[in-house]
């Protein structure tokens, strides 16, 4: 499996627009304070990258007693995250060797990043360990086995197999947080639509994409060829596209 160097991708992964829209407030988290009332939460997000997530759910629920964390395996992406997140406590680790000690949190967030672990077996295991009982993972990412159509397979057909390496199958996700003492619900937020190409052509320029830094530069440029003459023959090009996302709630019983 290739990993992304996030080094390369650090200064620009914000020029996305997607990823700052795309982060909502977290209404798993406020449904686990209200059921489960505290003096105060201790909130992990999992594979914070630059902060979108901390920065944006501090400000939500900055009316709460959180002690708020975030871990990265990345130390430009985490230089990103300091720059703007304030209370809260940033550093740099890994997945399958948090250093955290058992049973800390009561909440993880891992937002689009669990297919970038290597060894995500012993992710699951660490995951299981810093976590409280009856406390919750919650693990939000694209699910490539649904979204064939998505745009980026398009044009780039190669990243479809490499991601193959890189994803599990939500089957595979759901089996193995069960076996380990998690109470599971997955959920597949699924859509078929028309989308403008001049839309995506900036994102592909940009190229911080995770897969896209993973495909060689022939393929990436070949489809970057294709989307750009397609755009110069019909500026308004649309094409069929599919997207799925996958919400997987994990409570530690």
């Amino acid at each position: 499996m290739k990993v992304t160097d996030y080094s390369k991708i650090a200064n620009k992964y914000e020029k996305n627009q997607y990823r700052l829209e795309n982060v909502q407030y977290d209404n798993d988290l406020r449904e686990y304070i209200d059921k489960n009332p505290k003096s105060v939460y201790q909130v992990l997000d999992l594979a914070c990258g630059t902060g979108i997530y901390l920065d944006k759910q501090i400000k939500f629920f900055n009316n709460f007693n959180i002690d708020w964390n975030g871990l990265d395996a990345s130390e430009e992406m985490l230089n990103k995250a300091k720059e703007k997140v304030e209370n809260a406590s940033i550093i740099n680790g890994l997945a399958e060797n948090m250093p955290y000690e058992d049973e800390k949190f009561d909440y993880i967030s891992n937002n689009y990043a669990f297919h970038h672990f290597i060894n995500k077996e012993q992710s699951l295991n660490e995951v299981y360990r810093v976590l409280k009982k009856n406390s919750v993972y919650k693990l939000y990412n694209i699910a490539i086995h649904d979204m064939k159509q998505w745009w980026v397979y398009h044009y780039f057909p190669t990243a479809y197999y490499e991601d193959l390496k890189r994803f599990w199958e939500k089957e595979v996700i759901f089996n193995g947080l069960s076996i380990r003492g998690f109470k599971v619900n997955i959920q597949i937020q699924y859509r078929l639509e028309r989308i403008k190409l001049s839309d995506y052509i900036a994102n592909a320029e940009n190229r911080d994409i995770s897969i896209l830094t993973l495909i060689n530069d022939q393929d990436y440029q070949d489809g970057l060829k294709k989307m750009r003459y397609e755009l110069e023959i019909n500026p308004d090009k649309t094409i069929t596209n599919d997207f799925a996302e996958m919400i997987c709630i994990a409570k530690k019983i």
